[in-house]
């Protein structure tokens, strides 16, 4: 089984990874923004954080769309909503960690022009972060390297992992 979550903070770049890898995998790639309903979009671009009653229903979103040889770019950012993909998926999902500083992805979501996110929530997504456990079936990359590199780590690390 192939499901993979490209996961975490608004800014990390999970789009670009997840697509890149998704074609270097030859997989489906799916940017889990487009899967939030109307309202989660609106209160964001109000610059209101989600709550988990807000969450709830895209992550189950998340998780039905996760079927075999899929890439899902989602920020996942709580071990109780990894669960809940992993519960809808009923498979195994692979989650591939984006790590970075707070400079980085404030940085970074400064500069994207037209995305709903506002860079005044980056503190409640990082107050929010529970990075994966060990239990938990995932890789973890900085966000320093360029996304070539961490493409090609995550790779590496999917082929050692024999997952």
């Amino acid at each position: 089984m192939t499901r993979y979550v490209v996961m975490g903070v608004s800014g990390c770049g999970k789009s670009r990874i997840g697509a890149g890898l998704a074609a270097d995998l030859g997989a489906r790639f799916i940017d889990g923004d487009s899967l939030h309903p109307p309202a989660n979009i609106a209160k964001m671009s109000r610059g209101e954080p989600l709550t988990d009653a807000d969450r709830a229903p895209w992550l189950a979103a998340v998780g039905a769309a996760l079927t075999d040889n899929t890439v899902i770019a989602c920020s996942a950012l709580k071990r109780a909503y990894r669960d809940l993909i992993r519960d809808t998926a009923a498979a195994p999902v692979t989650f591939l960690y984006l790590q970075g500083v707070r400079e980085t992805l404030l940085a970074r979501m400064s500069t994207r022009p037209g995305h709903f996110m506002p860079p005044t929530l980056l503190d409640s997504q990082l107050a929010t972060l529970e990075p994966p456990t060990p239990d938990e079936r995932h890789l973890t990359a900085n966000i320093e390297r360029p996304p070539e590199e961490i493409i090609a780590g995550f790779l590496a690390g999917l082929k050692r992992m024999n997952w």
